[in-house]
C-alpha cells in the first residue's frame, strides 16, 4: 500500500512525498505535493491505474519526441526507399523541429491541431513567412509524429495518443490526363527515346519498370514484357528494387511496336538493359549533360497537355479499356494490388459499363414482353 510522508524543503517549506510500489513490485515515490490531499489523490490515482491495467511509470514517459522519432525511423527502413525518404523527410523538415524538445507528456491535442492548421495555412508572423505546405506534405508530417506518439502507447509511456482526431485537410484528387492515339504518336515522333513512351502509353509500365527492363526480360513471340525489377531515383540516386506491388507480372506489347522493340535488343546481352543511357546506366527523363528533361522538352515541342511520364499510365489504362478489356485486366496489366484500386482510380473509365448494362436490362424486359 502507498505511504504519505512529510519532509522539508531547505526553505522550510512542509511538502508531502508518496512512496508506492509499481506493478512490477519495485518500489519508487512521488515528491514536491504542496498539500496532503494532493498527495491523497495521486495516491488513490496510482492504485486505480494499477488496478485497471493503465498505469504509466514515470521513468518511461520521461522522454521526448527527438529522443523516440530515430528509432522509429529505423524500424522503417524496411520499406522501399522510395516509400521510406519522404517519411524520414517529414521527420527532418517538419517533425523534429516542431516537437523534437517536447516531452511525450507535455503533447496536448489543441497543441498538434494548431501546428497542423499552420502548415495547411502558412505562418504570416514568420519570418520569412512560412508557405503553406500541400495536403499530401501536411498528412505525412502529421502521420509521422501521431506514429510515434502511438508506438510511446504500445510502450506504456502514455495512456492515449494525444494526436489522434486531429482535422486534417483533403487531398484534391488531380485530374487525370488522356491522350489520344495521334497525340502520342506526336509526342514519341519529337522524343528522344520515342519507343519508351510508347512502352509508357501502351503497356502502362512505371517510369522505372521500363527503365529497368533487360533483355531478358523481352519475349518477342508472345510479345510480352517481363517486369520484375523497378528502378527508382531516390535522392539522386537510382534505387533497384522490386515493382511496387512486390508481384511480377507480364505486360503484352502491340504488334506494332515489335520492330521497334526488337531492333533495340538487337546486339545485346541478356542482361543488357533495353533503355539504357549512352553509358550504359539506368535512364533519366532529365538528360544530365543538358540539365533539362528530354520529356518535359518533348511535350513542348509537341504540343500535347501537359504530362509526366508516370501520366502515360493513365492513357493506357484508358486505351486498354477503349479495346474493351475489363477492370480485372486493367489491373494487371498496371500492376495495382487489387481491382477495387484499379476502379477507384479510373472509375470514369468504367462509365460506359454503366450504360450497358441499363440497355442490357431494357432489351431483357423488352424480349420478356413480347408475344
Amino acid at each position: 500500500m502507498a505511504t504519505i510522508e512529510k519532509y522539508l524543503l531547505n526553505d522550510g517549506a512542509l511538502r508531502y512525498m508518496v512512496r508506492y510500489r509499481k506493478p512490477d513490485r519495485s518500489q519508487t515515490k512521488k515528491k514536491g505535493f504542496k498539500t496532503k490531499r494532493d498527495a491523497e489523490v495521486f495516491r488513490a490515482t496510482v492504485e486505480v491505474d494499477k488496478a485497471n491495467g493503465t498505469y504509466i511509470d514515470p521513468a518511461k514517459a520521461n522522454v521526448t519526441i527527438a529522443s523516440l522519432g530515430p528509432s522509429w525511423l529505423e524500424r522503417k527502413q524496411t520499406l522501399k526507399p522510395s516509400a521510406y525518404r519522404p517519411l524520414e523527410i517529414a521527420w527532418r523538415v517538419h517533425v523534429e523541429p516542431a516537437w523534437g524538445k517536447w516531452p511525450i507528456t507535455e503533447i496536448i491535442h489543441t497543441e498538434v491541431q494548431a501546428w497542423v492548421t499552420k502548415l495547411s495555412i502558412g505562418d504570416a508572423k514568420s519570418t520569412p513567412a512560412m508557405k503553406p505546405k500541400s495536403a499530401t506534405t501536411v498528412i505525412r508530417a502529421y502521420g509521422v509524429l501521431a506514429a510515434i506518439l502511438d508506438d510511446a502507447v504500445k510502450d506504456r509511456r502514455l495512456q492515449t495518443n494525444p494526436a489522434r482526431g486531429v482535422d486534417l485537410p483533403r487531398k484534391k484528387k488531380k485530374a487525370h490526363v488522356f491522350l489520344s492515339h495521334e497525340q502520342i504518336r506526336d509526342l514519341a515522333d519529337h522524343a528522344k527515346y520515342p519507343t519508351l513512351v510508347r512502352v509508357l502509353a501502351y503497356c502502362g509500365l512505371r517510369w522505372g519498370e521500363a527503365t529497368a527492363l533487360r533483355v531478358q526480360d523481352v519475349d518477342m513471340i508472345r510479345r510480352r514484357l517481363s517486369v520484375n525489377q523497378n528502378a527508382v531515383d531516390v535522392g539522386g540516386k537510382i534505387k533497384v528494387g522490386t515493382p511496387k506491388s512486390h508481384e511480377q507480372r507480364s505486360v503484352p506489347f502491340p504488334e506494332f511496336m515489335a520492330p521497334a522493340i526488337g531492333e533495340l535488343c538487337k546486339g545485346k546481352h541478356r542482361e543488357d538493359l533495353v533503355f539504357p543511357n549512352p553509358d550504359g546506366t539506368y535512364l533519366r527523363h532529365i538528360d544530365m549533360r543538358e540539365r533539362k528533361s528530354w520529356f518535359g522538352s518533348a511535350v513542348i515541342d509537341s504540343g500535347v497537355p501537359r504530362v509526366t511520364p508516370h501520366d502515360l499510365r493513365h492513357t493506357a489504362a484508358s486505351f486498354a479499356v477503349s479495346a474493351g478489356a475489363n477492370v480485372k485486366a486493367v489491373q494487371r496489366m498496371l500492376g495495382h494490388s487489387s481491382a477495387a484500386m484499379t476502379l477507384d482510380v479510373y472509375a470514369e473509365l468504367f462509365d460506359d459499363d454503366l450504360d450497358g448494362v441499363a440497355v442490357a436490362l431494357n432489351e431483357a424486359v423488352s424480349r420478356m414482353n413480347v408475344p
